[in-house]
């Protein structure tokens, strides 16, 4: 292999190392439960150095600026991989700070929970760069596999190991629905390779014959596991079990990490192999879109467990994310077709942030075993922990969508994006305006229990332990950054929007 190759690989060979690092480390010096979550957080830093050494990003790396294919072009170096990269690190690194403070009461092992981390984010890494079924459908199931044992990492809690079981047997069903339909991709087309099955298509798609049944059935057992995977509407209902059972750093990042990675998966397959033929899938997207985000919404309504509110929420961010598949889909011209792309890659970024952050307060209020995670138990908390208050009020916020958060700045890609698309499209950047107005009502609704609400006679202070407030300190300042800063609001655009052009094929 040369230099660049190595390059190109470093970053996930470092999380894989990591990970196998960890383990190793507790066997010979087992309980350092603080020592394990140095060696994380430090490793996963280095391997975001590596990222950005590597590139292609911003300008920034060794790598040529279109990109480096490797082992036969199954696995690509792109922007794409190189954004999505750097952003699974981040979850990585935000989900480990968040960690300690809540499993260490409890007793529940952090060298454990962050290997098992580290191997879903190797996991990640591989659906960013895979550019070939097989290496997409391994990436797949090792994002997911550990993403069952986090969800049922508190083995003596029922709740957990009822989520747990859901979670896993509707993840294993929905592997077993979108392996199907790569089996039926790859029988018509004769291949695993992501540009030649585009290729192929193209050939098809160029003539004026209806699309083949066999290559139909295909594409929607694939749409039939991805949205079970990003948790669609109606394809959602592990979510909320899972959500509230799982110990709240893994539902952090549940909520954030295999979503995203989910959406990585769904570009690689709807925009560079089933691209083609996108005129045949992506009114379904647009219908699903609506769906997803007004069911999830109208669910949270109603909610009092905070955990569970934020579940359906998570239900509704899918669909806002998936308006700008939609639109890549859609629109004639290329340009908005990368604009769509953009918002996708744009919105996972804010979202990753702003609610990675709203799960550490809920985490930082637990941090006391025997704290329940209603809605009720946020009473008072504007004068028992005004910064906690403040946090989660500035995660809220950012969540409805209201400037100049990153929440406003993800939606307003999509929505601008979906304009530009015209037609049908321009119908689905009204339903986000509505339903965003709809979310505001069980966001602020937690900020009203926090300021307008009487403690409980029994409430005890909020500890916040030191790591939790180092990952509120940068998921607040990445929410609000992105926001008020203009250089940072710029640059993340440009990455996103150069990323973005690397899978449209501009």
């Amino acid at each position: 292999m040369t230099q660049n190759e190595w390059l190109a690989l470093a970053p996930f060979i470092i999380v894989s190392t990591l990970a196998i690092l960890i383990v190793v480390v507790d066997m010979i010096r087992p309980g350092r439960d603080h020592l394990a979550a140095v060696i994380g957080a430090v490793g996963v830093l280095v391997a975001m150095g590596a990222t950005i050494a590597a590139g292609p990003i911003g300008g920034l790396g060794g790598l040529p600026p279109e990109g480096m294919a490797l082992f036969g072009g199954v696995y690509v170096r792109d922007g794409m991989t190189a954004f999505l990269d750097l952003l699974f690190l981040g979850i990585a690194l935000l989900t480990i700070l968040f960690a300690p403070d809540y499993l260490i009461p409890r007793k529940l092992p952090v060298p454990e929970f962050v290997s098992v981390l580290l191997f879903a984010v190797a996991g990640a890494m591989l659906l960013g760069g895979g550019r070939d079924l097989l290496i997409l459908f391994l990436g797949l199931e090792l994002l997911v596999l550990p993403g069952y044992l986090l969800a049922g990492f508190s083995k003596r809690d029922g709740l957990s190991t009822e989520g747990a079981i859901k979670y896993f047997l509707l993840g294993s069903f929905s592997s077993a629905i979108l392996l199907f339909g790569l089996v039926f991709v790859f029988g018509y087309t004769g291949t695993t390779n992501v540009a030649e099955i585009g290729d192929r298509l193209a050939a098809i798609a160029s003539g004026d014959a209806p699309l083949p049944v066999a290559l139909g059935m295909g594409m929607a057992l694939v749409l039939t596991g991805a949205a079970f995977k990003i948790a669609a509407v109606p394809f959602h209902y592990w979510t909320p079990d899972a959500y509230q059972g799982s110990p709240t750093p893994v539902t952090g990042y549940l909520s954030v990490g295999p979503k995203v990675a989910a959406f990585a998966l769904v570009l690689r397959l709807f925009m560079e192999a089933l691209g083609p033929v996108r005129a045949d899938w992506w009114v379904l997207i647009g219908v699903l879109a609506a769906i997803t985000m007004t069911v999830g919404n109208l669910a949270a309504l109603g909610q009092d467990n905070i955990k569970r509110m934020l579940a359906y929420s998570s239900i509704a961010h899918t669909g806002y994310i998936m308006v700008g598949l939609a639109v890549a889909g859609g629109a004639t011209d290329p340009e908005v077709a990368a604009s769509g792309v953009q918002g996708i890659l744009f919105y996972g970024f804010a979202y990753a942030a702003m609610n990675l952050g709203a799960f550490a307060v809920v985490a930082a209020l637990q941090h006391r075993p025997g704290v329940t995670s209603q809605i009720s138990s946020f009473a008072g908390l504007g004068r028992r922990a005004p910064i906690l208050a403040v946090a989660m009020t500035l995660f809220l916020l950012s969540l409805v969508g209201i400037p100049p958060t990153a929440g406003f700045f993800g939606k307003a890609v999509i929505v601008i994006a979906a304009v530009e698309g015209g037609g049908l499209l321009t119908l689905l950047a009204v339903v986000i305006m509505l339903n965003a107005a709809a979310a505001a009502f069980y966001y602020l609704r937690v900020v009203v229990v926090m300021y307008m609400r009487d403690p409980a006679e029994n409430a005890k202070p909020v500890d916040v332990g030191g790591w939790t407030r180092l990952g509120l300190i940068v998921a607040g300042a990445a929410t609000i950054a992105i926001g008020l800063i203009p250089a940072v609001t710029g640059a993340a655009l440009d990455w996103t929007l150069e990323a973005a052009k690397t899978i449209a094929g501009l």
